[in-house]
């Protein structure tokens, strides 16, 4: 869970990915430790150290076991790693009913057996970890277990073996079903695929593709890793990937995520990233380190129950030396042991960890990354969603819909000086102003200003593009304003220090964008728009949006800042995509970056990552957190409120050992199936993968 419980994870560098290895299983290893992987369903001998209070198991996997194919999960009556439970369960009942029937010698060895076969789980793993200086839940058990034996209650110290290995294995099983989902996302990339060479079509395996090699993608064909389409139109299938049920149309030059489906056409792919390196393997591992860094209720988990260890053992020995000191040292040993099963935090070891893995897994699977445990739990607590326009609430397609040229200056010349300056740009108006021009001559001396435009001189003209604020439009300020009113973002062009004129770009709303900001309305959470565009575009496209709350011509500091002030008054998630949005993504509560045409920096700024752009994801994501909280919160509560209950009760004798073990065992199970409740899809997402967003009613012509 943490390095108070498990000692540090693997040091690794701030905002790294882990490569993951085509030919190599998923670990799934413990609860909270994902350095230490497992291999638990493989077979019986595979011990449970999960006994520890916040580490499972630390059997290293061989270099053997590193080239198998991933295990699939079998079915709980043929899993291998249920069997020493099984087992000792079957011994139980067998040395019980032995013992009601007057058989006492077969009873004794029977619980005996039971004993051997659930202390087989946790007591090798518990002596490990001590020996390397560690305490754990297993330790404690372990102790009891001893301690029953010397005082001759055989049965109680197998029951209480019996169950622990059963809550366990459980555990273990819970972990392992939360983690199926990453193996399955791994699953999506085929095993071969057919490359173009200069001779011929040839088909090798798909961890063998290197970027720009030519792939080959045939009707009902899934995509080996990520690429940009250079021959064919087609249409993908992309449900698996990022939950949108409606196929996506490419043709060239379109982008294409691995484990995407082919339609009915042959697509010819040129590849962007290794097929052992793509956007796909990577979401697998961001989810599997999830839980690395974890959020508050874990680190409370933590907290609580690293100390509770040791203070359990000194009330243990301070109850037995009580006994010492009254002449009744055998009444109070055995209430030691009682206290000291019933003191253990077990429950709450795992009380986060079974929630925040299964919460975390099961958003992967509709097109959600949450980098970490903390960012989920901060997630479940948002009041507030700040939106980029540009290429957020829009389509982040814009297109030139109007062109102004001062007197003198003719439309192709006004188009053809700004599109020579902004070839190299990576904005998104630039793209609508070069695909609107004429062929012009190349630009040199290009300089870019963030936030204000750009500079250049073509056929020995000085040339600036930029917006209204660091280039005022003089005589044209009525234009300007007239265009801005119609929802355009204004871009004014100087050509040797005059106004050469003002092109007037347009980026439609996404169809679903009012939708999303109602369903954010309906949870109780504001909306603001935080834009980098004039007041009167940011203004028209917010009240087609819905949003009320606008935040316009915001350069990247100011969006930072504004996100700075919104934070201090309620948590506040940010939404973008551009490397404008890095700096607000990072100081947000939650940085959220949209992820299919986002730019690497704002999704490496960002807390949540979305592998779709239905923007119906927000909402649908921040229920899925809250849901996760509640889990969280009920689950930290009711393993308190064991501990607290039995404390007393085994303290004065009310309750035995066979009590005390039951009770707390029932409660950790119940913690466990409780925690896996945080993998169900909720409402709001199972009717986003079957109904289309709608179409907005237009605003403006």
């Amino acid at each position: 869970m943490s390095e108070e419980c498990c000692g540090p994870n693997e040091p690794r560098k701030p905002g790294t990915v882990r490569r993951i290895e085509l030919s190599r299983p998923l670990s799934t290893g413990d609860a909270c430790c994902a350095a230490e992987p497992s291999s638990k369903t493989a077979a019986p001998s595979a011990v449970h150290d999960a006994g520890d209070a916040c580490c499972g198991p630390d059997l290293a996997t061989t270099p053997t076991e590193a080239d198998e194919e991933p295990e699939v999960r079998p079915p709980w009556w043929r899993d291998f790693a249920l069997l020493p439970s099984a087992l000792s369960g079957l011994f139980l009942l067998a040395g019980y009913t032995f013992e009601w029937t007057g058989l006492h010698i077969p009873a004794l060895v029977l619980q005996w057996a039971a004993l051997l076969a659930g202390a087989y789980t946790f007591v090798p793993g518990a002596i490990r970890r001590l020996i390397r200086g560690r305490l754990g839940v297993g330790l404690l058990m372990t102790i009891a277990a001893i301690g029953a034996v010397l005082l001759g209650h055989v049965g109680e110290a197998a029951t209480l073996a019996f169950l622990f290995s059963l809550a366990e294995a459980l555990e273990d099983r819970a972990m392992d079903r939360a983690k199926e989902g990453l193996r399955a996302l791994l699953s999506l990339i085929p095993d071969t695929v057919r490359v173009s060479r200069l001779t011929s079509d040839v088909t090798i395996p798909a961890a063998d593709v290197r970027e720009l090699d030519i792939l080959v993608i045939g009707a009902g064909d899934r995509i080996a890793t990520d690429g940009v389409v250079v021959e064919g139109r087609s249409s993908l299938d992309t449900s698996a990937i990022t939950g949108e049920s409606i196929p996506v149309e490419v043709g060239p030059g379109d982008p294409v995520a691995a484990g995407s489906v082919n339609g009915a056409a042959t697509l010819r792919i040129e590849a962007t990233a290794d097929g052992r390196d793509n956007s796909l393997t990577q979401i697998v591992a961001l989810v599997e380190q999830a839980h690395a860094r974890k959020g508050n209720r874990a680190r409370l988990a933590d907290r609580i129950a690293k100390p509770l260890v040791p203070v359990v053992l000194i009330a243990a020995a301070v109850v037995a030396l009580f006994g010492l000191l009254v002449g009744d040292p055998w009444t109070w040993i055995e209430r030691a042991l009682v206290v000291l099963v019933a003191a253990s935090p077990c429950a709450l070891a795992i009380a986060v960890p079974v929630t925040v893995i299964s919460a975390i897994g099961a958003a992967s699977k509709f097109g959600v990354v949450i980098k970490s445990g903390e960012a989920f739990e901060q997630l479940g607590t948002i009041r507030a969603v700040a939106l980029d326009k540009t290429g957020t609430l829009t389509r982040n397609e814009p297109t030139v819909v109007d062109v102004q040229p001062a007197p003198g200056i003719t439309r192709d010349d006004l188009l053809a000086w700004a599109a020579a300056v902004e070839a190299t740009s990576t904005h998104p108006l630039a793209a609508a102003i070069i695909a609107a021009a004429p062929v012009a001559s190349p630009a040199t001396e290009v300089v870019e200003e963030a936030g204000h435009g750009i500079t250049g001189t073509v056929d020995g003209r000085a040339i600036r593009v930029g917006n209204v604020r660091w280039l005022h439009p003089a005589g044209q300020q009525l234009n300007a304003e007239a265009i801005a009113a119609q929802g355009m973002t204004v871009v004014v062009v100087e050509a040797d220090g005059q106004i050469a004129g003002l092109i007037g770009v347009r980026d439609e709303l996404r169809p679903e964008s009012a939708e999303t900001v109602r369903m954010l309305q309906s949870q109780g959470i504001e909306t603001i728009m935080l834009t980098g565009d004039n007041t009167r575009t940011a203004h028209a496209i917010a009240a087609e949006a819905g949003v009320t709350d606008v935040r316009a011509e915001q350069l990247p500091a100011d969006k930072a800042a504004a996100i700075e002030a919104l934070v201090t008054q309620q948590p506040t998630a940010m939404v973008g995509d551009g490397i404008n949005d890095a700096p607000a993504l990072a100081t947000a509560t939650v940085g959220i970056a949209m992820g299919v045409k986002g730019s690497a920096a704002a999704i490496e700024s960002a807390d949540v990552a979305f592998i779709g752009h239905d923007l119906r994801l927000i909402p649908g994501a921040l229920a899925h957190a809250r849901r996760g909280r509640r889990i969280m919160t009920a689950n930290i509560g009711l393993a308190l409120a064991i501990i607290v209950a039995l404390f007393p009760l085994a303290l004065f004798g009310i309750l035995g050992l066979a009590g005390v073990v039951l009770v707390h065992e029932i409660a950790e199970v119940v913690v466990i199936l409780n925690g896996v409740r945080a993998a169900r899809r909720p409402a709001a997402l199972r009717q986003l993968a079957t109904v289309p967003a709608r179409q907005p009613e237009p605003a403006h012509a």
